[in-house]
């Protein structure tokens, strides 16, 4: 972006399935100055009577500026109007551990946080996906014998790794020189982050936002804390609700205390974002996040978000819990708190009339796939009190959710 006198924030997000885009253009600092807006296929560009600000679009988002329509202006935001978009970013879904990982190759597990090496030069044999968590139940509800598995945990081998929801589940005996006891937590010894639990004397869970995974030849990625969490958990979403139409989700602790509530809305959002420097405040979870060049382009989903850390949200969460659509993330208490701050910065960098949807906030999270940064991070949030969901019978069935809910839009 290239810009003179004047600043001027942009706002783009083009929906891939729709092929449309929603256009916000800010007001200049100096309120009440005069400004000429100027649309084209692969630039936006401001002007003002102290300067001008253009905004290159990447090369795989193009505008149809003769498609225009729904132009106001909203106080506070500045100019909104949508119009046609063509988009090239690839939506095949790549899964979080098989991007970067094949079986037959050795491997190395290190703490996210610090780099330390927690499993040094494994080969892996079998990278396999275990089943849901209710498979037992199905199997019972199938067969005409008695259960073959009842009873009958998976436990991985010495070469094998089962991916979960988000964890993986390795066995470690061999790296161990002690029996290792059951219900332990797994904590880096350096940087003293929890990165999992012993499930058995030979079974080990890794959480997917604690651990990354690289063949033995290559070096520890350096990536920044934030980026990683909010990758992970985007993609954990889109593939969970890809593979089960699971849409809402409770992140929860490894003791089963629930921290927010998600709901996902969609997952074909590309979000532009040109962003000059005083909007954005030094936060320091987030600095990394915020260092990069906000006029590049992210694939995002988009996602309402509940907190729940006061005791009036239990009832709230219960509701939740006992729904049998709603699918639960385990993740270590640290992480969900991590989340929920990056779920609140995203939506407060937000244009103020995208942050609310009644009781919920609307934030949205980046899913750059980038090998070998496993997920990168998270961006818009709004609230909502009530929401009408339409079922098959046509008919509007209306669920209370409370107030505080938000709504977030994750970056894959």
């Amino acid at each position: 972006m290239e810009a003179s006198a004047v600043e001027t924030r942009v706002f783009v997000e083009v929906r891939r399935r729709l092929q449309s885009a929603l256009l916000i253009v800010g007001e200049p600092k100096e309120g009440g100055m005069p400004m000429d807006v100027s649309i084209m296929p692969s630039l936006l560009q401001m002007k003002t009577p102290t300067g001008c600000t253009e905004v290159r679009l990447p090369a795989e988002v193009r505008l149809v500026p003769s498609s225009c329509r729904g132009l106001q202006y909203v106080a506070g935001d500045g100019l909104h109007l949508r119009l046609q978009a063509h988009t090239e970013f690839s939506t095949k879904l790549i899964s979080i551990f098989n991007q970067s990982l094949q079986a037959q190759e050795c491997c190395t597990f290190y703490c996210q946080s610090c780099g330390e090496v927690i499993i040094r030069d494994r080969k892996l044999l079998r990278i396999l996906p275990l089943p849901s968590e209710n498979w037992g139940a199905l199997i019972g509800e199938w067969c005409c014998h008695p259960d073959p598995f009842a009873n009958k945990p998976l436990h991985p081998r010495e070469n094998d790794c089962f991916i979960g929801d988000s964890f993986f589940l390795v066995n470690i005996r061999n790296d161990l020189w002690q029996e290792p006891k059951a219900n332990t937590k797994v904590i880096c010894k350096r940087c003293k982050v929890m990165l999992g639990e012993i499930m058995s004397s030979e079974t080990t869970k890794f959480y997917m936002t604690e651990i990354i995974i690289q063949p033995s030849e290559r070096s520890f990625p350096i990536i920044p804390r934030s980026q990683f969490v909010q990758s992970v958990i985007a993609q954990c979403l889109v593939e969970l609700s890809s593979a089960r139409s699971t849409f809402r989700f409770t992140i929860q602790d490894q003791d089963g205390k629930v921290y927010i509530l998600l709901w996902l809305l969609n997952s074909d959002s590309v979000v532009i974002e040109s962003l000059s420097s005083d909007h954005i405040k030094k936060f320091p979870l987030l600095e990394d996040t915020l260092k990069a060049d906000f006029s590049s382009a992210w694939n995002a989903i988009k996602v309402l978000y509940q907190p729940c850390l006061r005791s009036g949200d239990e009832k709230l969460a219960s509701s939740w819990e006992s729904d049998i659509s709603v699918h639960s993330l385990t993740l270590p208490a640290a992480t969900c708190l991590e989340l929920l701050l990056i779920l609140s910065r995203s939506n407060a960098i937000l244009p103020p009339s995208l942050r609310q949807m009644n009781s919920f906030q609307l934030p949205r999270m980046r899913e750059n796939i980038q090998p070998p940064s496993l997920i990168n991070s998270l961006y818009m949030v709004y609230q909502i009190k009530k929401l009408h969901i339409r079922g098959s019978n046509q008919q509007s069935k209306e669920t209370t959710y409370g107030t505080g809910e938000n709504i977030s839009p994750l970056f894959i």
